[in-house]
């Protein structure tokens, strides 16, 4: 495909694509491809102008020629696109706010007065008649305060006040809109999946890990406990509890056996199944999810539910100011006046702008909020909580030696261990199978169901043997498992600096996996910036010993460590904290944590820990560093600022234009010009930066 450069730096190239024009999926395509190229940094692709703005950091002349061999077709097969990108609904809303705009300004320069008198007068009609039936059904609501406005500027011949109104009103409808639609979207999307590969379950072989774009309907995929369920279908093997919150909002996780249907975005909480797919697209629930959004409440802060009810509250009151303006003065202008100004649409618009933008930053930082309410909560929190391995610590583990026992072989227990571990998506199980792949010991299945035991390790069978692989508590205490006498010297020897994962076969300890897992190097840090930023009490949950978890939290400069916690323990902890009266954010990467990220008043997952804890998280965080967590708690304080100042601002502004109008000192169009105008400059404000 020809591309036309338009302008070029030495990070940033501006091009033009030589096409007679460009429709939203092929924008939505084209930016999906040059996004995946190395080297660039960021890419927006204008559908309308065919324009495309690159900013990117690696060599250009390779850039230049991936984009010289792109084509519609070929990047179709081989690219799957974010489905409901939001393009074709900033596109919709965009066209309406223009046409409305031009449609103004057109009868205002070319229609002569006595017609656009009669549009007033038709335009006006279903504004005066929704005010009647609000007052036959004596509710005083804004749209009963808007109809009156608009009515008694035109029964005293104020024509072009009442299609001020209008057009103002109608305007602030079609960005209320755009707001309300652009956040669900925004919201969904976000909840929507991220999968990009499957287990694929074949005949007469192993199971393989192939992209999800290769998955077709009729094959079958094979699905871990913790995993989200990737695609529509039905159970063929396996008798599993899935939770479906992201879909019917109910937590409770559902019963599944072989021939139930089973939905793309549930979670496998237990068991291990086998699936038919229906349907081999990995997006076909979005307008489920988009549903179970609007009829929840995660969008509305308490800020933007006070700011809609004071509204509604306020508006008997501009009335009783407009009758009493006009008993005391007679004068209908003044009256009228005071009935252009209400407080509706500045406190009903700015506030879900607010939130809406301090959402849409948080993206930047890599950060995904769902619902503004949770920002409100960060923001008053006292008790921030993290589980160990994954947060506080490194996000990726190593293996730093194995250590066999009972004659066993070095490599072999690595292979056996890596086998076990693949299947669970955990930073120390990550740490087993890449230090296998990275030793070339490639391994096949050899081992029956697995069974992921919470907190403690997995069990399965081996040629007809049990074998388990977790923690000390697990193995030795739960399972009983012994340690030849032979082998009592080299156990004993194990370095205390690491943590250790204990493999064994047939009861017998086959060998133990030495485990670097050391702090994050911006962790101290980030806890020192957490203090600073209001937080009372920091404190670290882990399932490790004690003498591990004193090291840690010594070194990283927490309030408050727990050690050798189960799910059980750290969902109680939190319980605690509530009962006390503190605000509690608990942060964790495990299928362990999500008890305690269900109980917090904020839950916070890492990005590349298990599906279920990012399913019941309220926040979720990239897993490249914990500064994303002080960038969250600095936006949701400005937030929470803005939220503040805006109630400021419409109270004592509109109050203002309310005594000038009383007065007699504006007039009812300049009342109705200035109280919209600072609407629209507010809602503007509300969408700016909140961090510099």
């Amino acid at each position: 495909m020809k591309f036309q450069i338009m302008h070029e730096s030495a990070a940033m190239l501006r091009l033009r694509a030589v096409q007679p024009s460009m429709t939203v999926e092929q924008a939505d395509l084209l930016e999906a491809y040059i996004r995946q190229i190395p080297g660039v940094d960021s890419v927006t692709v204008h559908e309308r102008i065919r324009g495309i703005v690159i900013h990117h950091n690696g060599n250009r002349n390779e850039l230049i020629s991936r984009l010289a061999s792109f084509s519609y077709l070929n990047a179709s097969q081989e690219i799957q696109i974010i489905s409901h990108s939001g393009r074709e609904l900033n596109r919709e809303y965009k066209e309406k706010i223009v046409v409305h705009i031009l449609r103004r300004y057109i009868r205002r320069l070319y229609l002569p007065a006595p017609v656009r008198h009669c549009i007033h007068v038709i335009r006006a009609v279903p504004y005066i008649w929704r005010a009647i039936k609000y007052l036959w059904r004596r509710e005083i609501t804004v749209d009963l305060l808007d109809g009156v406005a608009i009515g008694v500027s035109l029964l005293t011949g104020d024509f072009e006040t009442a299609g001020s109104v209008m057009f103002l009103l109608k305007l602030g409808d079609l960005l209320d809109q755009w707001t309300h639609k652009k956040s669900i979207d925004d919201l969904a999307r976000s909840m929507s999946l991220n999968i990009d590969q499957v287990w694929l379950r074949t005949q007469n072989a192993p199971d393989v890990l192939v992209p999800i774009g290769q998955i077709r309907a009729g094959d079958r995929i094979v699905v871990d406990a913790g995993s989200i369920i990737p695609l529509d279908g039905e159970i063929l093997e396996g008798d599993v509890m899935v939770n479906q919150a992201s879909l019917t909002g109910e937590s409770v996780p559902a019963a599944k056996h072989p021939g139930s249907t089973v939905f793309a975005g549930s979670v496998l909480e237990e068991g291990r199944c086998v699936i038919l797919v229906k349907q081999a697209t990995g997006c076909n629930k979005y307008d489920q999810i988009v549903k179970m959004i609007e009829d929840s409440e995660k969008l509305s802060s308490q800020a933007e539910t006070k700011a809609a009810s004071l509204a509604d509250k306020l508006v008997p009151w501009c009335l009783g100011g407009s009758a009493l303006t006009y008993l005391l003065t007679r004068n209908v202008t003044r009256a009228v006046s005071v009935l252009m100004v209400d407080f509706s649409c500045a406190l009903k618009l700015s506030m879900p702008l607010s939130v809406l933008s301090a959402m849409r930053e948080a993206s930047r930082y890599h950060v995904t909020v769902k619902g503004g309410k949770y920002m409100e909560k960060i923001s008053r929190a006292t008790t921030i909580i993290f589980d160990k391995t994954g947060t506080l610590t490194h996000a990726c583990p190593t293996v730093v030696d194995v250590v066999p026992f009972g004659g066993n072989d070095r490599d072999e227990m690595l292979r056996v261990a890596a086998c076990l571990e693949e299947h669970f998506p955990h930073s120390m199980a990550n740490a087993v199978v890449r230090a296998a792949k990275e030793q070339g010991l490639s391994h096949e299945e050899m081992h029956t169901q697995v069974e992921y035991i919470v907190a403690h390790g997995i069990a399965t069978t081996i040629n007809e043997e049990r074998a388990v692989i977790g923690s000390f508590h697990f193995v030795f205490e739960d399972e009983g498992v012994s340690i030849d006498k032979a082998d009592f010297a080299a156990f004993d020897a194990l370095p205390p600096q690491y943590s250790q994962l204990y493999l064994a076969i047939g009861g017998k300890l086959a060998a133990a996996i030495c485990i670097s897992d050391p702090l994050r190097p911006e962790a101290k840090d980030v806890v020192r910036q957490l203090h600073a930023s209001g937080f009372t009490k920091i404190v670290m949950l882990t399932g490790d010993s004690y003498r591990t978890a004193a090291a840690i939290a010594a070194e990283v400069g927490v309030d408050d460590f727990h050690a050798e916690v189960l799910p059980e323990d750290k969902a109680r902890f939190i319980q605690e904290e509530q009962a006390a009266g503190r605000t509690v954010i608990m942060i964790g990467d495990g299928i362990n944590d999500a008890p305690a990220l269900s109980f917090a008043d904020v839950g916070v997952a890492i990005g590349s820990g298990a599906a279920i804890a990012r399913e019941v998280a309220d926040v979720t965080i990239s897993a490249e560093d914990l500064y994303e967590l002080v960038y969250l708690k600095r936006l949701s304080d400005a937030l929470m600022t803005r939220i503040h100042r805006n109630y400021r601002f419409v109270m004592g502004f509109n109050g203002g234009l309310i005594a000038l109008g009383a007065l007699g000192i504006l007039a009812p169009a300049m009342s109705a010009l200035l109280h919209n105008g600072s609407t629209l400059v507010l809602s503007l404000n509300s969408m700016t930066k909140l961090l510099k």
